[in-house]
C-alpha cells in the first residue's frame, strides 16, 4: 500500500534511543508491534479488568481482549487513510499496558493512595512499562520502541503542556515534542479506543442484563442502529439482536471518523507528519453530531453500567484492596519480594512509593487479590 504523504514512513522516521540494526524481514513498527505483543505486561492484560471482573463471566472483555479490538478498528481506519497501519496496530496494542488491576477502580485508588508523592497516571505508567519496567534485553531496560512509538503512547489524547512526572522526566533525556499533537496514527489508535469502548461495553452491558435494548433506543447511532437491527429479521433472537445492533454502531462511528478525518485532512493539506503534529487541532476526528452522540453514549454508560449497584459493589471491594495494597507495602517495603524490596528504599518514602505503584500496577485482578489475603489473612501462607 502507498502510504499517504502525511504518513509516518521510514525514510523520517526518528530511530530508537539505542540504536539497532534494522530487521530485513520487518518495518521498524512491525519489530515495535511485536515486541509488545510478546511482553509480560501485554500478557497479564488477558486477567485485567475492562469492567467486569475477570472471574465474573468468560465472555466479558478484559484489557486484553479490549486492546485486540482497538488495534482491529484502529488499522482499518489506517488502511482506509492510507495511513502506517504498522504503527498504528502497535500503538493500539500498547496504549492500555499501564493499567493497573480492577480497571478505572484499581486506578483511581491507586492515585488517590500514591497522591502525596506525585499520584498515579496510567498513560506514564505504560510509558514507564515499555522504556524501564520490562526487562528483556542485555542491553537496555524496556523494549526500545521506536521514537513515533512512544511519541504515541506518551500523547495520543493531545500535546502535554503539563505532563505526569515520569512523562516529564523521560522527555528530559529523549525529547518527544510534548507540545505538539502526535502522529495521526495515534490519533487514530485514541479515538479507535472510543469506538471500542462504546460498542463493546454496550454489548457486554447488555449481555449482563445491566440495561436491556428498550432502554438504549432513545440513544443517538445507537437507537438507529437498534431500529435497522430490529427490520434486519422479523424475529431477531435477543444475541444475535446484540451484535447486530454492535456492528451497526462500529460501522457508524468509524464512517464518520473517516469522513471527518479525510475532510480536515484535505483543508490542511499536510506535506508531512510533522504537519500533523503542527496543526492546531488533531485531524483525526468525530464530526461534532458524533462527538455529541458519543457524549451521549458515555453518560449512559457511566450512570447505568459502571454505576450500577452490581458494578459498584466489585468497585467498592476492588479499591479498598488497591488502597490497602499501597498501604501496608509502602509503609513497610520488607513485606516486597526480594527483586522490589531492594528498589524501594526507606518506608514512607516517595522512592518506595514510586517501587509500589510498579508493584501494584503490574498485578493481575487474581494475584491482588491473593497477594492482599497473604498479607491480611493469617491462615493464608506467605
Amino acid at each position: 500500500m502507498t502510504l499517504a504523504p502525511y504518513a509516518v514512513c521510514a525514510a523520517t522516521a526518528r530511530g530508537r534511543l539505542h540504536p539497532e540494526p534494522e530487521a530485513p524481514t520487518r518495518s521498524p513498527w512491525q519489530r515495535d508491534r511485536d515486541r509488545v505483543i510478546h511482553s509480560s505486561a501485554f500478557r497479564k492484560l488477558q486477567y485485567k479488568t475492562q469492567v467486569f471482573v475477570n472471574h465474573e463471566g468468560d465472555f466479558f472483555r478484559t484489557r486484553l481482549t479490549h486492546s485486540i479490538e482497538v488495534a482491529q478498528i484502529a488499522r482499518s481506519i489506517a488502511r482506509e487513510l492510507n495511513l502506517n497501519e504498522d504503527l498504528t496496530e502497535a500503538l493500539a496494542l500498547a496504549h492500555d499496558l499501564g493499567h493497573p488491576p480492577f480497571g478505572h477502580a484499581g486506578e483511581e485508588a491507586l492515585n488517590l493512595a500514591a497522591r502525596p508523592f506525585g499520584g498515579f497516571d496510567h498513560n506514564a505508567q505504560s510509558l514507564r512499562v515499555v522504556t524501564l519496567l520490562e526487562s528483556r534485553y542485555a542491553a537496555f531496560d524496556g523494549l526500545n520502541l521506536t521514537w513515533e512509538t512512544l511519541e504515541g503512547i506518551a500523547k495520543h489524547n493531545g500535546p502535554l503542556h503539563r505532563p505526569p512526572a515520569y512523562i516529564a522526566e523521560y522527555n528530559e533525556r529523549h525529547r518527544l515534542d510534548l507540545g505538539q499533537h502526535a502522529g495521526a496514527e495515534a490519533q487514530v489508535a485514541a479515538l479507535s479506543d472510543d469506538v471500542a469502548y462504546h460498542s463493546h461495553d454496550l454489548d457486554d452491558g447488555l449481555r449482563a442484563r445491566l440495561f436491556a435494548p428498550e432502554d438504549i433506543a432513545y440513544l443517538p447511532v445507537i437507537g438507529e442502529a437498534l431500529a435497522a437491527a430490529r427490520i434486519s429479521s422479523l424475529d431477531v433472537p435477543p444475541p444475535r439482536l446484540r451484535h447486530e445492533t454492535v456492528r451497526r454502531v462500529i460501522d457508524a462511528m468509524v464512517t464518520d471518523l473517516v469522513q471527518e478525518t479525510k475532510r480536515r485532512i484535505a483543508k490542511l493539506d499536510p506535506a508531512d507528519s510533522q504537519a500533523i503534529r503542527r496543526a492546531k487541532h488533531p485531524v483525526v476526528a468525530f464530526t461534532p453530531r458524533m462527538s455529541e452522540a458519543s457524549q451521549s453514549i458515555r453518560d449512559f454508560l457511566h450512570n447505568r453500567m459502571y454505576r450500577h449497584w452490581r458494578v459498584n459493589r466489585t468497585t467498592a471491594k476492588a479499591r479498598r484492596v488497591t488502597e490497602e495494597l499501597f498501604r501496608l507495602l509502602h509503609a513497610d517495603p520488607s513485606l516486597l519480594p526480594d527483586d522490589w524490596r531492594a528498589r524501594a528504599g526507606e518506608p514512607g518514602s516517595g522512592r518506595a512509593a514510586g517501587v509500589v505503584c510498579d508493584y501494584i500496577a503490574g498485578m493481575t485482578d487474581r494475584f491482588a487479590m491473593e497477594e492482599h489475603r497473604r498479607l491480611t489473612d493469617l491462615s493464608v501462607l506467605g
